[in-house]
């Protein structure tokens, strides 16, 4: 499994363009030790050729050009990316589909809830569909009890973690968090395995954005 991270900064990037907090303003002025970085997102793949893009930001076109593999140039028209994984229904996670549409139709994997948001609150998927068809729906069961592949990346078994966080504000279920509004994902790389399950958990499984361990938050799903 490869994974490369395109962005690690939260919603407007950083430095914020709004925000003159001491770490937005030190770096401007250039007395604090620190990078600029994009809005979060990252790049997975099996075999460093086909790539699931996990989160579109809308940073999406520097993060692309800074990494090779997503443009291999085999072709006019090429990239790297063969599916893209939304783990929520966020603007900073989901603006970038705007920006593939060139290259559309494109597999895009998320929750019913979340392809629920993207499709009436803020309608990417119906507005996507003037360009070749749109973005191509696949659902990802929200439930840690089942698992997932992606046709990319057969090796990879992917595990959606539900997540007890809030719903962006166009969503009927703002302030009200159910389990598919936002997810985690534990992922696990099945080449690796001829190496002992306790062993290859430990050293090749990733939690994705933080997760520390494969247990889902919502105990008891709300109301």
């Amino acid at each position: 499994m490869q994974i490369r991270i395109l962005g690690s900064a939260a919603g407007g990037g950083f430095p914020q363009w709004n925000c003159n907090c001491a770490n937005c303003d030190g770096f401007r002025k250039g007395t604090l030790n620190a990078s600029a970085r994009t809005q979060s997102s990252i790049a997975i793949s099996e075999d460093g050729v086909h790539w699931i893009l996990c989160n579109a930001s809308p940073d999406i076109r520097a993060q692309l050009a800074s990494f090779d593999a997503m443009q291999p140039a085999r072709a006019l028209r090429d990239t790297g990316i063969n599916a893209v994984l939304l783990c929520d229904s966020q603007v900073d996670h989901t603006t970038g589909l705007l920006m593939l549409r060139e290259g559309l139709p494109l597999d895009v994997w998320c929750t019913a809830q979340v392809h629920e948001d993207l499709s009436s609150g803020f309608p990417l998927f119906r507005m996507l569909t003037h360009w070749s068809g749109g973005p191509q729906w696949h659902e990802v069961p929200c439930t840690d009890q089942q698992s997932f592949s992606i046709p990319c990346a057969p090796a990879l078994r992917l595990t959606a973690i539900p997540l007890l966080s809030n719903a962006p504000p166009y969503s009927p279920r703002r302030n009200n968090p159910h389990p598919g509004d936002n997810i985690g994902l534990f992922i696990e790389d099945l080449s690796l395995i001829h190496i002992s399950e306790p062993t290859r958990l430990l050293s090749i499984s990733y939690a994705v954005f933080c997760l520390t361990k494969k247990k889902a938050v919502f105990d008891t799903p709300p109301p």
